[in-house]
């Protein structure tokens, strides 16, 4: 067992980041739309798509189909959507890298 963080591998803290930045966008989601019932304060949509951004964008669209939640929002649809489009990019181009050798996990 790994006693400091800095000696877990690579890809397992990928994985645990993933893992968090997904539950905390569902869970951000699925306030925003407790709070838009109630007529509360509300999530900012930044903040909605900022954690998308860091990882949370299977979380977004996960909540969006569970609590119909923002799924009307067309500029906020199409930015979800872009962040989407731009990570699977990145994903492509890192595979591409760890395949030729650039990269090592």
């Amino acid at each position: 067992m790994p006693e400091t963080l800095a000696e877990l591998p690579l890809l397992k803290m990928a994985l645990a980041w993933l893992a968090l930045a997904n539950l905390h966008t569902f869970t951000a989601f699925w306030f925003d739309k407790r709070a838009a019932m109630r007529g509360a304060w509300r999530t900012s949509e930044a903040t909605l798509l900022m954690g998308a951004l860091l990882g949370g964008t299977p979380g977004a669209f996960l909540a969006r189909r569970v609590f119909r939640h923002k799924t009307r929002k067309q500029p906020f649809v199409g930015r979800l959507r872009t962040i989407a489009f731009l990570q699977i990019v990145a994903l492509g181009g890192a595979a591409g890298w760890y395949a030729g050798g650039m990269v090592q996990v």
